[in-house]
């Protein structure tokens, strides 16, 4: 198979295996999925749905982040790990949005990576989930599958990012990127992949990719 026919067929392999393709991340609105994304760097999904309902109850506008005591916010959120830069980079997103642009989370990567703490793996999160655009988001799971199972060969980010975007149908990628941190989470994991159940195996680089 090509490179291109490899990834069409992952895409319909996970469609079915997780029909349902949503964030794991809790939030009502797309500020709270920002902040959301900023304290799940180095931090599990779950911790973070754990601490920002207390976060989300206290800080319900853009003005109560923004104008937030630093301290307040770091002890709201310091079992989600690196909590005093986490926090100053919320408040600071905060501002930055309300002041720079009219109180409205930017919706493309250009602006997203200009907030303090948004790099291009939330950038494109909040490109494709809040706003329907083209996105690939390369956390730790693409990184992994996607060279295990040949649809790219190399580990640095933005290049994985660059790759897929060329393979991975535009309407697809956000869902894709999902259902690839499903199947990370599930079965192909980093230290003990299951393949002895894993529904990839024809589409396993052991396979040979076509360039």
């Amino acid at each position: 198979m090509t490179r291109k026919e490899r990834t069409l067929n992952a895409i319909e392999i996970l469609k079915k295996e997780y029909p349902e393709a949503i964030c794991s991340l809790n939030a009502s609105n797309p500020f709270e999925l920002l902040v959301a994304t900023r304290l799940s760097a180095q931090c599990t999904d779950a911790r973070v749905n754990l601490v920002t309902p207390a976060l989300f109850a206290k800080y319900q506008t853009l003005d109560d982040y923004a104008n937030a005591d630093l301290k307040d916010v770091e002890e709201i959120i310091k079992s989600c790990g690196f909590y005093k830069n986490k926090a100053e980079s919320i408040i600071g997103m905060a501002q930055k949005i309300r002041d720079d642009f009219g109180g409205k989370v930017p919706d493309n990567i250009e602006d997203l990576i200009t907030l303090p703490g948004v790099g291009r793996k939330t950038a494109n999160l909040i490109v494709g989930d809040v706003y329907g655009k083209e996105s690939i988001v390369v956390d730790t799971h693409m990184i992994r599958i996607s060279n295990r199972i040949g649809l790219v060969s190399d580990k640095e980010p933005v290049k994985i990012e660059t790759a897929l975007k060329k393979v991975v149908p535009a309407e697809e990628g956000s869902a894709f990127c999902h259902r690839i941190v499903l199947f990370g989470r599930d079965i192909c994991s980093a230290r003990n992949p299951k393949c002895d159940i894993c529904p990839m195996n024809e589409n396993c680089k052991k396979v040979g990719v076509k360039k």
